[in-house]
Order: C-alpha cells, then structure tokens, then sequence
C-alpha cells in the first residue's frame, strides 16, 4: 500500500517512514526537503498519485498565533482538496491531548481548527491526539528557564515515546477510518516539574527546578487534566527510565 507521510522528515514522520517500510508498505515522505509543500501546494498532487492513505505528522515552522493558524488551516486544505482527486481513502492527522482544553495557546487553536476541517471534509479520516514526547522535555525545561533558575508547573502530564507514537500511527494506517479521534498516552502520569528534573538530572544538567502550580506551560495555565488523556486512551509500553537510559547511550 502507498502510504504518504506528511512531515515525513521529521521526529515522528522519518520514525514512522521506517516502520510503514519495514511492514512491506510503500511509505513516502513528502516535505519541502523532497520538493512538496502543503502551503504553496508545490508537489502534492504529484506525490499523492496512487496513494491508499495519508498521514500527516506536520509542525508549524512558527507558533506566532496568525502564522500557526495560517499553516494549519492552508496545508490542511490543500491536502484534504489533493486527497479528494487522488482518491485518497484514509486521512490520519496526528494532533494534542488537550488542544480543546487550551484555547488561550495560539498553537491548540490552530490544532483544533485543523482537526474541524479534516472532520467536515470529505476523506475518511482517524486524528490522533497524543500527549507529548519525552524527546520535548528538554524544550519544557527552556521554555520554563528564567536566569538560572527554571520554574514550571506542579501539573500531572503523560508524556510518552516517539517510537510508540510512530508505531500506533503506523498500526491506523492498517485499519479502517475511525472518522473520529483516539487518544495517545505514555504508561503513566507524572508532576511536570518532577520530570523535567530527573530529566535535566540525568543528562547533567544543574540547573534546580522549582515546582510552581501557578507556572505557565508555554504561556498557558494547566492542571492535572489539561495535558492528560480522558478514560480509555492508547498507550505506549516505553516507559520513562527505558527512555531515559536508550538516549543517554545514543546521547
């Protein structure tokens, strides 16, 4: 099956390029790096000649609110428009726990605007909404930094593995449309400052971390449901310290 991965040089899309490969798929990754651009539409019917499926595991080359919504919204389009000549059965899209809890982020607004438009087009779709990647800890840890000191919220999150991320989606594409949404967790939940310090701790890094239930998380408030997945989600099997001690060796 032809399968193209949308932000397929990426984190998630060059992970999940492999495993389709490996399953005897045909997976192609499409970004401007390969000459297809969702934004200016630069390549995509091309790539999408003969395609069974899409995933689209994009970012945002900005988070300024009017430039994320705009590249949400446009690439979206184009590509829910491309998929329909195509014939195009099967639109993954892969997006936020909690985008619909978060309507102060710029960033989950556009997410949110992007799954409205893969619901009321016209492709069989499933969008998955992960929570975030153990791999985004270190940016956590930035985003909080103030001198030499990083403050963060006491809130709980269940941060998971890029592989598990990849090999759930690589699993969607095998069955049949949900035309509805999964959630995506790591196995347990945690205080975010709490992780980020065994993180920063880990890896060398003496910066203290102080625990702060009134911290922002990228500018906007959280608690212990905002960033944690509803009753019966998806979740991976990497656990923290096996993460921890896999990049420690690949560091």
């Amino acid at each position: 099956m032809k399968i193209v991965v949308i932000g397929g040089s990426g984190l998630i899309g060059s992970k999940l390029v492999t495993r389709l490969n490996e399953r005897g798929h045909l997976a192609l990754p499409a970004s401007p790096r390969s000459g297809v651009n969702t934004i200016t539409g630069e390549g995509v019917s091309e790539v999408l000649q003969g395609a069974a499926a899409v995933v689209d595991v994009t970012n945002a080359p900005s988070w300024d609110d009017a430039a994320v919504m705009n590249f949400f919204e446009t690439s979206t389009r184009n590509l829910l428009r491309a998929e329909e000549v195509a014939g195009v059965q099967h639109h993954i899209a892969l997006s936020v726990v909690g985008a619909d809890r978060m309507p102060g982020s710029g960033f989950m607004r556009a997410k949110i605007a992007q799954e409205t438009l893969i619901r009321s087009g016209n492709i069989p779709c499933t969008i998955v909404r992960s929570t975030q990647f153990f791999e985004f800890l270190g940016a956590i840890a930035k985003s909080g930094t103030s001198g030499t000191d990083i403050r963060l919220p006491t809130a709980r999150f269940q941060p998971i593995a890029a592989d598990d991320v990849a090999a759930t989606l690589a699993d969607l594409v095998a069955t049949r449309p949900l035309n509805g949404m999964v959630e995506l967790a790591g196995p347990e939940p945690y205080p975010m400052d709490d992780l980020v310090r065994r993180y920063l701790s880990a890896t060398g890094d003496s910066h203290p971390v102080i625990g702060d239930p009134k911290a922002l998380y990228f500018g906007v408030p959280v608690n212990d449901r905002t960033l944690t997945p509803g009753e019966n989600p998806r979740l991976g099997t990497t656990t923290f310290e096996h993460w921890l001690s896999h990049a420690l060796i690949h560091a």
